[in-house]
């Protein structure tokens, strides 16, 4: 009987075949991060001095990063991790970190090719709350949460009176602390102001102190009663006396009080009036809302102490070229020099400070603000360049011409009623809680973020499913940054807590998930990711696009 012969293909085509198969089942087991130091959501008493980041299995960050970004989205280290464990697990060093939320976010390609992509927050210290306009709002400080609608964003007719009084206030504060100013540096560079300039400065001197405690009047009143508008009288206490607005209100008052005295008293007495009432001023500004206070705070002094040195001096110059034109040439070429160092000092401070303020430059086109510091900062260059034509003729032994003072002036009563308004007016925009909800014919679904703010928030995901396929195996949540692709995305730990709320649909199941933490750390274009594996392991997937300030 003949042999049947078998052929060795069939054989070999399936171990093959078995052998793909076994490597696909391999493959499919990408490197997963198991373990990290800071862990996600960790709090720090002091920032690490590395970030670890250990795999299942060896990965390679050659064509990728490990990343760590701060509050602002910016980097804070970045650079080649050490590669520990025979490649698993990855190792950056990090700077010095202060206070804040960071972003830990890594790229990396798995032994078999995969990339593998992810991000998540620590914090280190107790950092101060986001700031967005409700940071401005005055009646927080009096617990009247929502009275006022928060702080402005937009300009209002409504308002017209107020930022009137609030221009008159800043124009002769800054005109009685420049007259400190002057009236003693004037007669020390110059040997040429004689006892008729004395007495003239001195009158002047008056009625700028006069000026400055009317306009502090009826600044404080005008607020004061903005502020307790509908509410009793003995509110009116508790504003002057449990804030800080009221306190530092209090302050200015009673400097204004005594302005007139201080006038006449010594050089350094009126110096310390002039010095503390712009100290004050610094207080009760944007600056006191933003960390760090020294920083802020301080800036905001040299720009005020800038402004009244300028606006102080122009104001005596005009008055002094009204009297008498030899003498306002005198005291022109005195003030010239000084006020454009002043000029140069408000300008640096100004820009520091709009830096420290805003996360970034399109910040100055979201709001009102931002368009009234270009607006500012514009008139303050054509107020350098008649500062700089007025001091290149005096130069030539010319006398100042009367249309340039003519301009320096209305520039400077332009930028005083600039500095009224935009002083009150937000530079951030209000951030508003994410509401969004989903209606289908096989999913409901609703998505919250409250505050909405960079840092804590609370998340709520809602989903209904049929009823025949009841409650789903998982619901995830991931958050993506559209300002900064390069990032991986943030998972969000949900989990299972009982809603009280009523808002059931019939033939449907409802399910509830909650999660609390700094997950949103740092503003910009958000995109959150819902997936939802039903009881059948049908992957449903929606997006829901929102931003922060």
């Amino acid at each position: 009987m003949t042999g049947i012969r078998v052929s060795p293909w069939p054989a070999v085509l399936l171990a093959a075949l078995l052998a793909v198969l076994g490597l696909c089942g391999r493959a499919e087991a990408h490197a997963v991060l198991e373990r990290s130091s800071p862990a996600p959501g960790e709090r720090l008493e002091a920032g690490p001095d590395e970030v670890r980041l250990e795999f299942n299995e060896p990965v390679d960050a050659k064509v990728g990063y490990v990343r760590v970004l701060d509050g602002r989205s910016g980097r804070v280290a970045d650079g080649d991790p050490e590669a520990l464990d025979a490649g698993r697990t990855l190792r950056l060093p990090l700077p010095r970190l202060g206070e804040g939320l960071y972003t830990v976010t890594y790229r990396v390609v798995s032994a078999d090719g995969h990339p593998v992509e992810g991000s998540y927050v620590f914090v280190v210290g107790d950092p101060p709350e986001a700031i967005d306009a409700s940071a401005f709002d005055l009646h927080r400080q009096l617990g009247h949460e929502g009275h006022g609608g928060g702080a402005a964003t937009q300009l209002t007719a409504r308002e017209f009176l107020i930022y009137a009084a609030r221009a008159f206030y800043y124009g002769a504060l800054l005109i009685a602390a420049g007259w400190f100013v002057w009236s003693a540096w004037a007669p020390r560079r110059s040997a040429s102001f004689g006892e008729a300039f004395r007495d003239w400065s001195g009158r002047w001197g008056l009625w700028a102190t006069r000026a400055f405690l009317v306009a502090a009047l009826v600044h404080v009143f005008f607020h004061a009663v903005e502020l307790t508008e509908g509410l009793p009288l003995s509110e009116w206490g508790r504003l002057f006396t449990a804030t800080d607005i009221g306190r530092a209100w209090t302050v200015t008052l009673a400097l204004a009080l005594i302005g007139p005295l201080a006038r006449t008293a010594s050089r350094p007495v009126g110096w310390l009036w002039a010095g503390a009432l712009l100290l004050v001023e610094s207080f009760s500004g944007h600056a006191a809302a933003y960390e760090p206070g020294w920083l802020t705070i301080g800036l905001d002094y040299v720009h005020l102490a800038g402004a009244s040195i300028w606006a102080g001096g122009l104001a005596m110059l005009a008055g002094l070229w009204s009297r008498d034109r030899k003498e306002a040439a005198r005291f022109a070429a005195v003030f010239s020099g000084p006020a454009l160092w002043a000029m140069a000092a408000m300008a640096a401070s100004g820009l520091a400070s709009a830096w420290v303020f805003l996360p970034g430059p399109a910040y100055l086109f979201y709001t009102a603000w931002g368009f009234l510091l270009l607006v500012k900062t514009g008139l303050a260059l054509l107020a350098v360049l008649a500062g700089g034509l007025i001091r290149l003729r005096l130069r030539r032994g010319g006398m100042p011409q009367g249309a340039l003072l003519k301009a320096d002036a209305a520039i400077l009563a332009a930028i005083v009623v600039i500095v009224g308004l935009f002083t009150y007016i937000s530079p951030l925009p209000a951030n508003e809680p994410v509401y969004a909800h989903k209606m289908g014919e096989d999913m409901h679904l609703t998505l919250r973020i409250t505050p909405n703010v960079p840092g804590e928030n609370t998340f709520i995901v809602k989903v209904w499913l049929p009823e025949p396929l009841g409650e789903p195996k998982s619901v995830a949540l991931r958050l993506r940054s559209e300002d900064r692709p390069d990032a991986g995305p943030i998972d969000v730990p949900l989990e299972p807590y009982e809603d009280t709320e009523i808002d059931n649909f019939s033939g449907f199941v409802k399910s509830t998930y909650r999660a609390e933490g700094p997950y949103l750390p740092f503003p910009g274009r958000w995109t959150a990711e819902i997936r939802v594996v039903d009881a059948e392991d049908n992957e449903k997937v929606h997006r829901e696009p929102f931003r922060n300030y």
